[in-house]
């Protein structure tokens, strides 16, 4: 059986810079607090506590689904709002690159095969 501790935590991380990101550092660019992206940093948080507490019980792959939907969406919705109209930064390719891994990371942990025999 392989060691799959690395993959939870690069989860772990990936998320809760994902979560800072969006709920802490992008409000104080602003100067004020954001809905959108207050909502979208509980949302990382809320799935990773899913994922992590592995509730609810015997759906822990439909919690996979889910966290990597939802960062698809949060990737699809800054390409349309900042990439197509020229407002990327360096913090926006640097929360996207991180918000990749975490669906690679996602998509390995899902493949593990207590996750499988779960199905």
């Amino acid at each position: 059986m392989r060691n799959t501790a690395y993959i939870r935590w690069a989860i772990v991380i990936l998320t809760l810079f994902t979560a800072y990101v969006h709920g802490i550092l992008l409000n104080q660019q602003m100067g004020h607090i954001d809905p959108l992206f207050t909502l979208n940093a509980l949302g990382y948080l809320a799935l990773l506590v899913a994922l992590i507490a592995q509730w609810p019980k015997g759906r822990l792959a439909l919690v996979h689904y889910a966290f990597i939907a939802f960062t698809a969406v949060t990737i699809l919705a800054w390409v349309i709002l900042n990439l197509l109209r020229g407002n990327a930064d360096a913090l926006g390719y640097a929360t996207k690159a991180a918000e990749l891994l975490l669906i690679i990371f996602l998509y390995l942990h899902l493949k593990r095969p207590q996750v499988q025999s779960a199905l």
